[in-house]
């Protein structure tokens, strides 16, 4: 019998890529950045000189196969990276991406996340999943099938479809469904590009200005509004998932924006939040924000695995220089952008600069801390380093390594 979703990902590999650019750049993006997997999974402990094993649950066009394959070479660690998904098409597209690069850490194979048991590949150190679950009949099956195939002390990189910021999609995937009856997927794409043009100024997916995929080319459309099959989540739903498969959220990702504090501008009202258990925070700060149109997230079945301010850890920038960063605080006073459309503003301590432009990948934290003259006891740095901790490692652009 045929598969809709596999023919669909046969006809439209997604993402859209082109191998030729491999030259030009590296994607990357979370989960799965080196740094993350250690900060968040291994406590920043991880020894990347020892083998490492890593499974990419329905691989795609390839963008996190090698965006891991490449940082584990540039690592020099010893590592396999195994490579899975229904589609020919786009696992023919990853591989010459990998190709491209000279790689050789990678091994594809044509599959279902749901026979990892049966395909007898072993246990992984780190899963990446990344918008494949919301897409099964039975997503609880599918993560059940990936926490299986877990080496022990290994954890899942994952991102699901949020609820609440996907408003309106639902209702044009259906109406498209009723337009289209039985046309084939080609001519639905462009019977969605015409109802596009055409909505209603007050339908709610044309009132949704934070969702822009289908505007970056046909897989990109296909996947957002002709998809046969998938769902979203909240972050009670999430974790309901995750436990269901002996999991539990170690972490979002970016971490702040699941911190109600960020929205909460009435110090009472945030005291109030600060007083409730972690994932009823962060599903308050969902229900606050309401933009949230992807939940990224670390799962693991071991507490304790995300690494914490010490005087022996050593503060990492992820893909931001310290020089630069430290200059844009002295002038602005914080960290300034945007979270799906929302404007947010950090503000940072004066003394943030000095602190900041000392971060080189070997400084300790104790080691800066002995470098700042005014503050001679660590007590002190810690009250100054707290705020950058989280306004940084917030937005996911610090992390620590021990």
């Amino acid at each position: 019998m045929s598969n809709p979703v596999q023919d669909q990902y046969e006809a439209y590999p997604y993402p859209g890529r082109n191998p030729a650019e491999e030259k030009a750049r590296l994607i990357t993006g979370s989960p799965s950045r080196l740094l993350e997997i250690d900060h968040y999974l291994f406590g920043g402990r991880r020894d990347w000189t020892r083998p490492f094993r890593a499974l990419v649950a329905g691989g795609g066009t390839g963008d996190a196969t090698v965006m891991l394959a490449q940082q584990l070479a540039d690592a020099r660690t010893p590592a396999e990276i195994v490579y899975l998904d229904l589609s020919s098409a786009s696992r023919a597209i990853a591989e010459q991406r990998i190709a491209a690069r000279g790689l050789a850490n990678v091994r594809f194979l044509n599959g279902s996340l749901l026979e990892l048991g049966a395909l007898g590949l072993g246990g992984f150190d780190y899963i990446d999943c990344c918008g494949v679950l919301h897409h099964l009949p039975d997503p609880a099956a599918g993560l059940a099938s990936l926490t299986g195939a877990l080496a022990p002390g290994g954890g899942i990189g994952l991102m699901v479809y949020g609820e609440y910021g996907r408003t309106g999609v639902y209702p044009l995937q259906a109406a498209l469904r009723q337009l289209a009856g039985d046309m084939p997927l080609n001519e639905q794409v462009g019977l969605a590009k015409q109802l596009l043009k055409i909505l209603p100024a007050t339908n709610a997916f044309r009132q949704n200005r934070i969702l822009g995929d289908h505007q970056r080319g046909d897989a990109e459309l296909v996947d957002l509004l002709l998809h046969r099959q998938d769902r979203a989540y909240t972050v009670p739903q999430l974790a309901e998932l995750a436990a269901g498969a002996g999991l539990a959220v170690a972490s979002f990702i970016e971490p702040i924006r699941y911190d109600p504090g960020l929205y909460l501008a009435d110090p009472a009202l945030a005291k109030r939040a600060a007083t409730l258990p972690a994932l009823e925070q962060a599903a308050l700060a969902e229900r606050l924000a309401s933009n949230m149109k992807l939940h990224i997230a670390y799962l693991t079945r071991e507490a304790g695995s995300v690494a914490r301010p010490s005087p022996d850890a050593i503060p990492l920038l992820i893909e931001w220089d310290a020089a630069a960063i430290a200059k844009s605080v002295q002038q602005q006073g914080a960290i300034k952008g945007a979270f799906d459309g929302l404007p947010v503003t950090l503000p940072l301590p004066r003394q943030a600069p000095a602190i900041l432009s000392r971060i080189d990948g070997r400084r300790t934290l104790s080691d800066i801390q002995r470098e700042m003259e005014k503050l001679p006891d660590w007590a002190a740095f810690m009250t100054l380093f707290q705020p950058i901790y989280r306004a940084l490692n917030g937005i996911n652009r610090l992390v620590l390594r021990f």
